[in-house]
């Protein structure tokens, strides 16, 4: 465990815009076209699934996931929140945390699924001007966990 990977997207680039790099993980935010709070928290190390980190690694890796989340729900009040650590395209671990809104272009199906509606930009926009304080907070609290 925490050799690169030559061929790993991950573990060549950072995965998306680095928003928070700590010892164990980042969190990036992804560019995922219709959904500006898409956000990704990364083991920095190569490993495939989660079950190869240990207990304590587990929990700081959750925790992580969870402060996301959270700060998403407060700054922007999505409709829900989704997570998701799939891994079959990227076998880098990594989890999607997603702020949903029922009026996004594939709600309430997953991202991933085929659009049900147009996208309202004018709804993204909005979204993508409260990112900064968003991510600022979001570093706030990333840096105050242990681990």
């Amino acid at each position: 465990m925490g050799h690169a990977v030559p061929g790993c997207a991950l573990c060549e680039g950072e995965g998306g815009t680095l928003i928070w790099r700590g010892t164990h993980l980042r969190v990036i935010r992804a560019d995922e076209a219709g959904f500006p709070a898409f956000y990704r928290v990364i083991w920095n190390a190569h490993v495939a699934e989660f079950s190869e980190l240990s207990p304590a690694e587990r929990a700081h890796c959750m925790e992580a996931v969870a402060c996301v989340e959270q700060v998403l729900r407060a700054h922007l009040a999505p409709a829900k929140i989704n997570l998701a650590a799939l891994g079959n395209m990227v076998p880098h671990l990594h989890w999607h945390v997603i702020a949903r809104f029922e009026g996004d272009s594939h709600f309430p199906a997953p991202v991933w699924a085929t659009a049900r509606r147009d996208r309202d930009l004018a709804h993204e926009a909005r979204q993508t001007a409260r990112l900064p304080a968003l991510e600022a907070a979001l570093c706030e609290a990333l840096a105050q966990q242990p681990g």
